[in-house]
């Protein structure tokens, strides 16, 4: 035996010394490149270089990565990291630098590009019959080259478009060794041998089942592919086994592959039930393997599976953004993560040449500025050659949750004039498998990109490898996926659906109403029934540009009815620093925890007081600017000024603080706020500019399950009148009621004026 292999190895650095330019036709009579690039591609391309701008830019630089790399030399390193160690970094920069190099090998027709990626395969293809799987034990899939099966599929992923461009370059014996020693394998490992990762629905299986399908199109492989497709034919997971986030591995109807990745997740609006921060990353794979499809397979007609419900996607994650381009961290989500990632460039270029040709997307990737090095780069940097974009106009929207649609959704107010932009978010949607947090009705709000009340997003370091490995902190679980690190009502200081994943997975909030039809008084109104048992809470989030003011406001109704007394906490997340407040309160000398668990434990009480009247009102300023809240109270509602931190030895947490408005002993109550943004600071000129709340006060007039009426009162003196039908949402329902011996009759779900 091993004397055949030393033969193998001779005839195979035998053939390589040997290496014709000239393409060569392998045995199955397809030509390569056929899979992101192909062979009629990469002519057009050709013919274009020194004429296209943003591409020339994207080509120059990859170029230059490449050849760094190239002189640097190939290093494989036998695997021992978690994330963001050393041989971590090192084989993911190596995936990343093949593909570019099979890129520049078509392109720029410099053999040295394709020896690079041959000797670069050949150690791999010696390598992987000798690994076991990574010594790192703390995932539930691990890998081979990295800790856990997700990064290796990303591996493959890459890596299948170098062997691609390459293909028929190599010597037939060469592919054949590869195909039998490495990929088919490869293929093999993360699908038969590791199906509690493959056979499920999840953006870590996504990135499997297009790893084993994307190197199956190599090789024509239809087995592989169809395995890529459908998931395995055989299902022999534990239906209780759960992943590292504590999400149950099997899909819940059974179903896995690529195709009910797609059915799943996504609902018909393109929204990913994971969350913007999760979608972003599923999208590369769930394109590029839809590209490489189209390329091999148009049969399929990919791109119009479930109404076109990919090239929808794109739209929907880039409206998931603030005014800087940065996702909404819903769910788990990394701050700071935004469509100028490598992946959404991908997106952006296949929405655009496979959808309508949008000119709205030339826009972004003009912002991007650079291109996917393929005939969808190609077309978007024609478009920008030729001028042809126009603005990207992020809009109010509702963006519905469900393979059906019929799962709750996320509701988006947005106000924008000139570069002034106000942005609010709510969510009512599913649980968003493991990912998901608990925090039904919660909800965040953005001034011209900034904060201005948050969701924490996830608690992990990524790539970070003194921070747990670049793994998810423990405070993951513990705190930010808690109901208390979200600004919504908490019942009793416990978790919605007691923090268990099961329960929350089998239930979603309802939309009740969501409008945008008139810009100046938006509105989106949910429920959630089965978060506390017993319990039904009902927020409605309203939008208001009045005519006297310079800015929106926001209007938060938080209207909670229940089968017996409980505490209530409604939480507001905030930035910067205390100006004023209309209520007393005492700070301790010795900090002490709000409580012991389900987040609590994770919060210092740092003053408590009471509201002490029936309105209350807290002023801070952050980036500049000034903000109100200011709340109905009852006079013995508690007022807690609380910081994140406690309990945290390691400071895995951020010191961000928070308000929270404390009922007790109380069965059915409602919430209601004004919040608004309302003067700004110059520190060079050391003056004030509208320091002050535009609202002197905020009053419930009266509250019952049919309808609730709230007066809001302006400093200017006037006043407005709010009533909320909470029962009848159709806009076609007349309704009329008496409010303090007043007769109020209107049409449709709400009353203003």
């Amino acid at each position: 035996m091993k004397n055949f292999q030393i033969l193998l190895w001779v005839f195979i650095i035998f053939s390589s010394c040997n290496e014709k330019k000239e393409t060569v036709v392998v045995a199955d009579g397809s030509q390569h490149p056929n899979l992101i690039l192909t062979t009629e591609s990469v002519s057009e391309i050709k013919s274009q270089l020194g004429t296209i701008p943003v591409f020339d830019k994207t080509l120059t630089k990859a170029k230059k990565e490449v050849d760094a790399a190239i002189k640097k030399g190939i290093d494989v390193p036998v695997p021992k990291d978690m994330a963001g160690g050393y041989t971590h970094t090192q084989h993911k920069l190596n995936y990343a630098t093949m593909q570019k190099a099979g890129v520049l090998f078509q392109l720029v027709d410099d053999e040295k590009y394709a020896i690079y990626i041959r000797d670069m395969l050949l150690e791999y293809a010696k390598m992987f019959p000798t690994l076991p799987r990574h010594p790192q034990t703390r995932s539930y899939a691990r890998g081979k080259f990295f800790w856990q099966c997700l990064n290796d599929a990303n591996w493959l992923v890459y890596t299948s478009q170098a062997y691609d461009c390459i293909y028929s370059w190599l010597p037939e014996e060469q592919t054949k060794y590869l195909n039998k020693t490495l990929f088919r394998p490869y293929a093999d490992f993360l699908s038969i041998e590791t199906p509690q990762y493959f056979n499920r629905v999840h953006n870590h299986s996504t990135w499997g089942s297009v790893a084993v399908g994307m190197i199956g199109l190599v090789m024509d492989d239809d087995e592989l592919v169809n395995r890529a497709l459908y998931g395995l034919k055989s299902d022999n997971i534990d239906p209780n086994a759960k992943d590292n986030d504590g999400g149950f591995i099997k899909d819940k109807e059974g179903k896995a592959g690529f195709l009910a990745n797609l059915d799943s997740p996504f609902s018909p609006d393109g929204f990913y039930t994971e969350g913007p921060y999760y979608q972003r990353y599923a999208m590369y794979p769930f394109l590029i393997f839809a590209e490489a499809l189209q390329n091999k397979k148009p049969a399929l007609k990919i791109f119009e599976y479930k109404n076109g419900v990919l090239i929808k996607a794109v739209d929907a994650l880039l409206n998931l953004t603030d005014a800087d381009g940065e996702f909404f961290p819903l769910n788990d989500g990394q701050k700071g993560m935004s469509y100028y990632t490598s992946s959404l460039v991908s997106a952006v270029n296949i929405a655009y040449y496979y959808g309508t040709q949008n000119p709205e997307l030339l826009s972004v990737a003009k912002k991007q500025n650079q291109v996917q090095l393929d005939a969808s780069g190609l077309s978007v940097a024609i478009g920008l050659k030729e001028n042809k974009e126009k603005p990207f106009i992020k809009k109010s929207m509702e963006l519905r949750d469900g393979a059906k649609g019929d799962e709750g959704g996320i509701g988006i107010l947005r106000y924008q004039k000139a570069t002034e932009t106000l942005a609010l978010v709510m969510k009512y949607s599913g649980q968003g498998l493991s990912h998901g947090h608990y925090d039904k009705l919660s909800f965040s709000m953005y001034e011209n990109g900034d904060e201005v009340l948050q969701d924490y997003g996830l608690s992990r370091f990524v790539n970070v490898e003194q921070k747990n490995g670049g793994g998810y902190l423990k405070e993951n679980k513990s705190f930010a996926k808690q109901t208390i690190a979200h600004n919504t009502v908490v019942q009793n200081e416990t978790s919605h659906f007691n923090f268990d994943f099961a329960t929350g997975s089998k239930n979603h909030s309802e939309k009740y109403v969501f409008d945008v039809s008139n810009s100046a008084f938006q509105l989106v109104s949910a429920k959630e029934a089965n978060a506390y048992p017993g319990t039904v809470m009902h927020r409605t989030l309203i939008m208001i540009k009045d005519k006297a003011l310079e800015k929106p406001f926001v209007i938060d109704i938080n209207k909670i009815q229940a089968n017996k007394k409980h505490q209530y906490d409604l939480p507001f997340y905030y930035f910067g620093q205390i100006v004023a407040t209309n209520f007393k309160y005492n700070s301790p000398k010795t900090l002490a925890t709000l409580g012991t668990k389900n987040g609590y434990q994770h919060l210092w009480k740092e003053a408590v007081g009471n509201a002490g009247s029936e309105s209350i009102q807290f002023t801070w300023l952050d980036n500049r600017r000034f903000y109100s809240i200011t709340s109905a109270t009852h006079k013995d509602d508690e007022i807690i000024l609380a910081r994140i931190g406690a309990n945290d030895p390691k400071f895995n947490l951020r010191k961000d603080p928070a308000i929270i408005i404390r009922k007790k002993d109380t069965q059915n109550t409602t919430y209601a706020s004004i919040i608004e943004s309302h003067g700004t600071y110059d520190p060079m000129k050391e003056v004030a500019n509208n320091a002050y709340s535009n609202f002197s006060k905020i009053e419930i007039l009266s509250d019952t399950s049919t309808y609730t009426s709230i007066k809001i009162y302006f400093e200017s003196g006037k006043s407005k009148i709010l009533i909320l039908s909470n029962l009848e949402s159709s806009k076609d329902k007349k309704h009329s009621i008496n409010v303090d011996d007043q007769k109020y009759t209107w049409v449709g779900s709400y009353y203003y004026k």
